[in-house]
């Protein structure tokens, strides 16, 4: 099945910004058995590498977003503007989380991941007014005042867009499957950048 523009249109908004001179950016869940197409595509490129699912079957990750989906703690979303999906985006609670063993997690805290899509058309400043948009959803969230990331710490385009996101980079932990670079930023950081830089 490919989910299609107007499919995208009816399902459920988590969160919306008007971006002047893009359109309408949207937030909304990930629906595994509809997505998965799009969702394979992109996991499967090299460019996603450190996505961790080049080598996997459809049918396999179908299965790891369907396990996702079942979770309370962890939440899968595509990121819409004007129609057309340009990321996949994660959060998860990092005390529900392998991470959570590997520094001092607390409740306040969420984690995410972000794959973007395959560029379609260039888009001036992409990265950090996208990621302006998810940390402004983040700490919407009740209780939540610190944003974990945790980067393959060998992916080099990751790490220069955290600290052009203002993320101050905290240790190297080793997870199960890679060796993590840890990020943080506080709602009171955000709060004092109030909009990130090239904005």
């Amino acid at each position: 099945m490919t989910t299609t523009a107007q499919d995208f249109a009816a399902r459920t908004t988590v969160y919306s910004e008007r971006l002047d001179g893009w359109g309408s950016l949207r937030i909304i869940p990930l629906v595994p058995a509809e997505d998965i197409g799009l969702i394979h595509e992109w996991v499967s490129q090299p460019r996603a590498r450190f996505w961790g699912m080049t080598e996997k079957s459809r049918e396999e990750v179908l299965e790891i977003y369907e396990f996702l989906d079942s979770l309370d703690t962890h939440h899968a979303f595509l990121v819409i503007l004007d129609g057309e999906p340009l990321a996949l985006f994660q959060t998860y609670e990092p005390l529900h989380d392998p991470v959570g063993e590997a520094y001092p997690a607390r409740a306040e805290d969420i984690g995410m991941h972000l794959l973007l899509a395959p560029a379609t058309r260039p888009i001036p400043h992409f990265t950090p007014r996208l990621a302006t948009a998810l940390i402004r959803y983040m700490f919407s969230l009740p209780g939540k005042d610190r944003i974990i990331v945790e980067p393959d710490s060998r992916n080099a385009k990751a790490l220069r867009r955290l600290e052009a996101t203002c993320f101050e980079l905290g240790p190297i932990i080793q997870l199960e499957e890679k060796e993590a670079q840890l990020g943080f930023l506080t709602r009171a950081d955000f709060e004092d950048i109030q909009e990130l830089p090239a904005r």
